[in-house]
């Protein structure tokens, strides 16, 4: 439950801003786009890698491992893609505010399911009963998962929800993570190759849904430099946070 309690939290800080012009929602909405980018290096791809390297002693399969969780991503989010409204199809059907959703709530999804394999690292930390593992890293991805809630709740904000609503929804989010730390936990001792490749599928799902729907969104109102510039300083944030914390 620390994980999702930490989405929670991070969600709520959405309560506390104000309505933003549409320069600042598309920085805002760039930051959080750079936080998700930095989190599938850092801390789905790197970290998937090292578990999968762990489990067969080789780097070259390990690699290969996540790449096929990468590409599993993809696909999945491909598929999404093409029963979402978006392009003239959308305008058509209900106007360039209907596209707009339909990228933020592909957007929401990826993080949400990037919540699963945090939750099963969390369920493998605790496999031996061993505390000195599991509680370090149970407050590591709890820290993270505070700026993670945040970037949700940012995100469903620049769409046009209230802040309860974009609050609700992006601690909603963190409802993976307790059901990701029982899997976990649970498939420890036998599917555990399914760790690292669930890290990879949540990386590919996260990295498409950025740079397909929200990169392009924060780019289409004129705001490209306050856009970028808030998916380098979101990227930094990030970084910082998922390699500080390790």
């Amino acid at each position: 439950m620390a994980g999702f309690i930490a989405t929670a939290v991070g969600a709520s800080l959405i309560l506390f801003a104000n309505a933003a012009s549409v320069r600042t929602q598309d920085s805002l909405l760039g930051f959080a786009a750079g936080m998700m980018l930095a989190a599938s290096a850092f801390s789905l791809i790197l970290p998937g890698i090292e578990a999968a390297q762990d489990i067969l002693d080789q780097r070259f399969l390990a690699a290969g491992i996540v790449v096929l969780g990468l590409g599993l991503g993809t696909i999945m989010m491909l598929g999404l893609d093409y029963f979402t409204p978006h392009g003239q199809a959308s305008q058509t059907l209900c106007g360039e505010e209907c596209q707009r959703l339909s990228g933020i709530w592909l957007f929401v999804f990826a993080i949400a399911l990037h919540n699963l394999p945090e939750g099963m690292a969390i369920g493998i930390s605790f496999t031996h009963g061993d505390l000195k593992v599991g509680l370090p890293l149970t407050i590591a991805i709890a820290l993270q998962d505070i700026p993670e809630g945040f970037a949700v709740a940012l995100a469903l904000r620049s769409a046009g929800l209230s802040s309860t609503k974009a609050f609700l929804i992006g601690a909603a989010t963190g409802l993976l993570e307790p059901f990701g730390a029982m899997l976990g936990f649970t498939m420890s001792s036998s599917v555990i190759l399914a760790y690292p490749l669930s890290m990879g599928l949540a990386a590919g799902a996260m990295i498409f849904v950025v740079c397909h729907e929200v990169i392009p969104e924060t780019q289409r109102n004129g705001h490209q430099a306050a856009a970028t510039t808030g998916l380098m300083i979101g990227f930094a944030v990030m970084m910082f946070l998922d390699t500080a914390l390790g």
